[in-house]
């Protein structure tokens, strides 16, 4: 089996070398192996996994999250309850930031369109933000 180098893993990715370096720090990625000279060396093992940590990322799974289901996919024998658990809480806080995203959006609607030819002196969106209310 070829062994990648760090830089070849990144390409294949789309990740960066600091951030390849970071998941390992923090025990997201294992260590890599090295060669005499001290190089990382990966495998494909490691691009699955790599590729699973940045889905897992821009679907907003916390570091923690991806970390127990690393952990659950490293039980394949296992029930799956605890994954689904993740999931379910993840997306109780999804829909928690798509509420509040909503309430920002018709704030921030109606603050811009009754601001539109008042002055800065009584400017809502200056107010709103000011106040906390655009939020």
């Amino acid at each position: 089996m070829a062994r990648l180098m760090i830089g070849d893993l990144a390409r294949r990715t789309g990740t960066k070398i600091n951030t390849i370096r970071f998941y390992e720090e923090i025990a997201l990625m294992p260590r890599a192996t090295r060669t005499d000279s001290g190089r990382r060396t990966y495998d494909e093992d490691d691009v699955r996994r790599l590729g699973f940590i940045r889905n897992g990322r821009e679907l907003g799974f916390s570091t923690d999250e991806l970390r127990s289901l690393i952990s659950l996919s490293e039980q394949p024998e296992r029930d799956c309850g605890a994954a689904a658990a993740i999931a379910r809480n993840h997306l109780a806080d999804v829909d928690a930031r798509i509420a509040r995203l909503l309430r920002l959006r018709e704030e921030l609607q109606q603050v811009a369109t009754t601001c539109e030819r008042g002055r800065m002196a009584d400017c809502r969106v200056i107010d709103g933000i000011a106040d906390g209310g655009v939020s």
